[in-house]
């Protein structure tokens, strides 16, 4: 299973430096012409929650077991708990690539393969202390983040009506007084954005919410924090709080991302400017923090054959800028695919693997014992 994790992170990290070189070597109308569909929008069949009953609709949960379940997947050294104390639903990112549609088919094989290889990644540091609820869903296509065009907009919508669908699914058929995290990382960080405004932020599911990793998605301190139900994390052992980071290494060049980051509206209707994002160092687990390279208890690196994959400790710092950046110190040694900017952002569970597993079961203790 490692072998193939890692072959297909290689095929996942080349397609995204290839799509961002792109844009910086060429016009943003040729880029799009590459990436965004041609084709005219049509809506997907709407999903009903109780569609989600059916485990093939789902790439982890309970129920599936072994190398069939890609978010049990551990380095050497791990091994997912026989005891979970938590829920888990984990909202994977964009993996489908093509243009041929607005919202990847659920029938994609390589978009499918892929989406499992960051189950593989990032999901898995959840499984030491809970069982994992990851849904297959209806995602937008990559070329829908590269236009303004409406059918983009509608196109998320789409995703998102099956993410909640699951995720209504998830909270009817666990426990009721289980505890429960949800994380994602880049279109599924954006879609926990929205699922948090229309569910977590009710009670009193909202105070069943261990914590929220909303991360590798810009987050407002000031235009967006309120709407989402839960402060940000300014202590490694609070609970109920939410954690997000963007990863770059230094010299940091995020202007493509701020530029988009400030011509957007925040969920208070107000620009977001040049607000701070929320940053909560994954390495300490507080808000704004700095800390270094030996307080990284291991980072996920591949070897060169990209054949497996080991934990290596304190290889990478961090720091939150003024800005809400996570910066790395320096260019820590990943591969040959970071994107262009110096962004890590393929990186940003993998370089604090062990970290954010850590902080997880830090926050899973600290809300069993309030």
């Amino acid at each position: 299973m490692a072998r193939k994790f890692l072959y297909l992170i290689a095929t996942i990290i080349f397609l995204l430096v290839a799509a961002f070189a792109l844009y910086r070597l060429f016009p943003q109308q040729i880029f799009a012409a590459a990436f965004v569909p041609s084709t005219e929008f049509v809506k997907p069949q709407a999903v009903e929650t109780s569609a989600y009953a059916d485990q093939k609709m789902w790439f982890s949960r309970p129920e599936i077991t072994g190398s069939a379940n890609p978010s049990l997947w551990t380095p050497e050294g791990f091994e997912p708990t026989a005891a979970p104390k938590v829920a888990v639903f984990y909202v994977h990112p964009t993996s489908y690539m093509k243009r041929e549609f607005w919202n990847a088919p659920m029938n994609d094989k390589e978009s499918q393969d892929r989406a499992r290889i960051f189950l593989r990644s990032q999901a898995s540091v959840f499984n030491g202390i809970g069982q994992i609820w990851a849904p297959r869903y209806r995602q937008a296509a990559i070329g829908a983040f590269l236009t303004d065009k409406p059918e983009a907009q509608m196109a998320f919508d789409a995703a998102y009506s099956d993410v909640l669908a699951a995720f209504d699914e998830f909270v009817a058929e666990i426990p009721e007084d289980m505890p429960i995290i949800i994380a994602g990382h880049s279109q599924g960080a954006l879609h926990l954005t929205t699922l948090m405004r229309q569910r977590v932020v009710t009670r009193p599911l909202a105070d069943r919410i261990v914590a929220a990793y909303v991360i590798g998605w810009p987050v407002s301190l000031t235009t967006d924090l309120l709407a989402l139900g839960l402060p940000a994390c300014t202590d490694p052992d609070q609970a109920n709080c939410m954690l997000g980071w963007q990863s770059f290494g230094e010299p940091a060049e995020p202007d493509l991302i701020l530029q988009v980051y400030a011509a957007s509206v925040g969920f208070d209707g107000v620009l977001r400017a040049d607000s701070p994002m929320l940053c909560v160092n994954p390495l300490t687990g507080v808000l704004g923090d700095e800390a270094a390279a030996d307080k990284n208890i291991g980072t996920l690196v591949p070897n060169e054959e990209l054949t497996d994959g080991v934990i290596t400790p304190g290889l990478v710092p961090a720091r939150c800028d003024d800005r809400g950046l996570l910066l790395l110190g320096g260019e820590p040694q990943m591969g040959n695919y970071v994107l262009p900017g110096n962004n890590y952002h393929v990186y940003d569970y993998p370089l604090f693997w062990a970290n954010v597993r850590a902080d997880a079961e830090r926050r899973v203790n600290a809300f069993l014992a309030r």
